[in-house]
């Protein structure tokens, strides 16, 4: 059996350890080189782009090497956000992207991540050729030569191509004259694009966390840490504050009171104006099963249908191919306008609902009261195996028991990350005290059982 190396969002780990060391990642790059050229009779190429760990460096020219060897060429973009190096491959018409980042977690970490020409992620089949190749030494023969082996360009203005094409996020009536904003940048990939995306569209910007050093990604700021953005929006009365991850796919909203608007409240806040517009194809959005209950509730009381996939937006994305829907997203941020891009793009984001208050009038606060959060309680435990859990009778027990209490009024999801050494238990229901008694009981059985 071939080991598996993909996770919910490509391959990620420890940065210069298996399996995202610089031997690993040179064979990643010669399997999709061979795989994305397979039948095409041109030149071929692929590009990649970074967030700011220091050790995209090495991932860099490791998979760099391995393309060229296949006889590709290269194009490097240098720090771009996930989504800007989705809208680079398609507008190059390269043969795939890759990015390099690993998204929300710490500086040491790193991950390697692909998209097709039209830039959607790969399915676990085109994954698993990838894994395969790598694995069983199928194309180390191949071997290119002279003017057959692939050479590496790099792309001066990609930051300025990606920013001019995200303005047109906003309508042509609206600008953000008059808006202050705080924008956290979470020294991650979004540190250029960010602040000249709402600052040339007119608002005053209050930027941090803009400074990367290699290894101050994520280091208590952006999306998974809003506090500092927050405590901004108060200190400057801003009218709202933006926080994104390490590789920008994602945000974290504040309202101007300081008040955190997640990914469920702006997929309720875009999901009413669409439908309202006519927009909103199916009258159906995709969400995850960690989605909170409270949007569901509240897009069934606008008369739109809440379809929830597995977690991880690459999921998301196909439940909304599949049907041809065109708002998806995540409670953490990954939030999907398919009509604007094919993957969670912090920045668009921003922009649609910027837009959606400019055209109505109303503040993000008064928008984002819409929806009624359920109490949530999520318990992340460290492990070091992971059994499937219908294995452990002891935790399957707890489950239905936590079920059986909270009847047809709350919901209990327990899983293990697909891209850390965690398991996850989430627990909703009406009254957070009991949620979270629920919650931990099960935390302390699955504890027990695999330690």
């Amino acid at each position: 059996m071939v080991e598996k190396i993909f996770g919910t969002d490509g391959v990620r780990g420890v940065a210069n350890v298996y399996p995202m060391d610089g031997e690993t990642a040179m064979r990643l790059g010669r399997a999709a080189a061979y795989i994305f050229k397979k039948g095409r009779e041109r030149r071929h190429r692929i590009v990649i782009g970074k967030d700011t760990r220091l050790s995209g460096y090495l991932i860099e020219f490791a998979l760099a090497s391995g393309i060229c060897s296949m006889g590709v060429d290269v194009t490097f973009v240098g720090p771009l956000p996930t989504p800007g190096i989705a809208f680079i491959t398609r507008g190059l018409r390269a043969d795939a992207g890759i990015v390099i980042s690993a998204s929300h977690n710490p500086y040491m970490d790193n991950g390697i991540k692909f998209f097709d020409h039209t830039g959607h992620k790969l399915p676990d089949d085109i994954e698993a050729a990838i894994e395969h190749l790598v694995a069983s030494g199928e194309i180390d023969s191949i071997r290119p030569t002279a003017e057959e082996v692939g050479s590496a360009f790099r792309v001066e203005d990609a930051v300025g191509r990606y920013v001019s094409y995200l303005k047109t996020a906003l309508s042509a009536q609206n600008d953000l004259e008059g808006l202050r904003m705080v924008i956290d940048c979470g020294n991650g990939a979004a540190y250029k694009v960010a602040p000249a995306v709402f600052s040339e569209l007119g608002a005053e910007t209050i930027v941090i966390n803009d400074s990367p050093d290699g290894t101050n990604i994520n280091d208590a700021c952006g999306s998974t840490h809003p506090e500092a953005m927050r405590e901004a929006v108060r200190a400057y009365r801003a009218d709202l504050g933006v926080a994104f991850d390490g590789d920008g796919d994602r945000l974290i909203m504040a309202d101007a009171h300081g008040e955190i608007v997640d990914g469920d409240h702006i997929m309720a806040i875009a999901a009413i104006a669409m439908k309202e517009k006519g927009e909103l194809r199916g009258n159906t959005v995709v969400a995850t099963v960690m989605s909170n209950l409270g949007l569901e509730v509240c897009l069934r009381d606008h008369g739109i249908t809440l379809r929830r996939a597995p977690v991880g937006d690459r999921y998301v994305m196909e439940e909304m191919l599949h049907d041809d829907l065109n708002l998806g997203g995540e409670q953490s941020g990954h939030i999907i306008f398919r009509d604007w891009n094919t993957t969670g793009d912090g920045v668009l984001t921003a922009l649609r609902i910027l837009d959606i208050c400019r055209t109505t009038g109303r503040s993000l606060a008064d928008l984002s009261a819409v929806m009624k959060d359920y109490p949530q309680v999520l318990r992340n435990l460290s492990v070091k195996t992971k059994p499937p859990l219908a294995e452990l009778p002891a935790v399957t027990a707890a489950i239905a028991d936590a079920e059986a209490a909270l009847g047809d009024r709350g919901r209990v999801l327990v899983r293990y990350s697909g891209t850390e050494p965690k398991a996850r238990v989430m627990v909703e229901g009406e009254e957070e005290a009991a949620v979270a008694r629920l919650a931990d009981r099960i935390a302390e059985t699955l504890a027990a059982a695999i330690g």
